[in-house]
């Protein structure tokens, strides 16, 4: 094996993934416990956080599930707190994955109680739980923050403004924490999935083949990505082998944006 590949391990490391308990999140927070983190798995659905950490545990690795609402700034500090407390190691890894249904619609057809709950979880949830995490990181000398956006940060499609808001503003967010606190040796980066495979996408779509034949033909590759290539993804940007990026977005789109 390359030495360089050694700096892909998560060996030490402790990881709190947001939104662990389906889909990308859920992928992420398992990759991130076979790299070798201890990783605290937030959701809001406690049955969720608690099956990914028991998934991890049962496969030889170290995990706890706690119910987060990463919207309530309360929620978010006792989390952290509690997870620093638990493993007893501080904190190294975040990931903002944490995310809220949004409905479909123009900024004409949003209820603004609709659009303040979108920006509450996916955006305000990014900085609260970045706010009480890099407090930990300092002691630790550093540490890596993901956020995890979209192609739709960058580029505009129908009925989707609210989510196009807020993929956009995390991607500026991390640009923005990037210039703050790399003095500090934490590296803030946003992760930007196109099409992904969960459960999130039949809420719009009725049944993946319908997803696959309406996005597919929108991605170079002409098929839609599955949540494991997000989270092979995020474990380069928790690791050292991406120690020279930060304020960057690492695009995994399957060549949606290039068209």
């Amino acid at each position: 094996m390359h030495p360089y590949l050694n700096n892909y391990s998560l060996d030490n490391k402790v990881a709190i993934v947001t939104g662990a308990g389906q889909g990308i999140g859920k992928a992420i927070a398992l990759a991130f416990a076979a790299a070798g983190a201890k990783v605290g798995c937030f959701d809001l659905q406690l049955e969720n956080a608690q099956k990914t950490a028991t998934e991890i545990n049962a496969a030889g690795g170290t995990a706890i599930g706690l119910l987060v609402d990463v919207s309530c700034e309360n929620s978010v500090q006792q989390g952290v707190d509690q997870l620093v407390k638990h493993f007893n190691a501080g904190l190294h890894v975040l990931l903002n994955g944490a995310a809220y249904k949004d409905p479909s619609g123009t900024v004409a057809d949003y209820e603004l109680a609709e659009w303040n709950k979108v920006i509450s979880v996916n955006l305000t949830g990014a900085y609260l739980m970045s706010k009480h995490s890099i407090p930990h990181m300092r002691q630790n000398n550093g540490g890596s923050i993901i956020h995890i956006a979209s192609q739709l940060g960058r580029v505009g499609t129908s009925s989707r403004a609210v989510y196009c808001a807020v993929k956009g503003g995390l991607l500026n967010l991390a640009r923005a924490m990037a210039v703050d606190h790399s003095s500090e040796g934490i590296r803030t980066n946003t992760l930007s999935p196109g099409a992904i495979e969960t459960d999130r996408m039949l809420l719009r779509f009725g049944t993946f083949e319908n997803a696959r034949k309406e996005l597919a033909p929108l991605h170079l590759v002409g098929k839609l990505g599955q949540p494991d290539e997000i989270a092979m993804a995020a474990v380069y940007l928790a690791s050292d082998a991406s120690k020279f990026m930060s304020g960057s977005d690492l695009l995994i789109d399957g060549g949606y944006t290039a068209q």
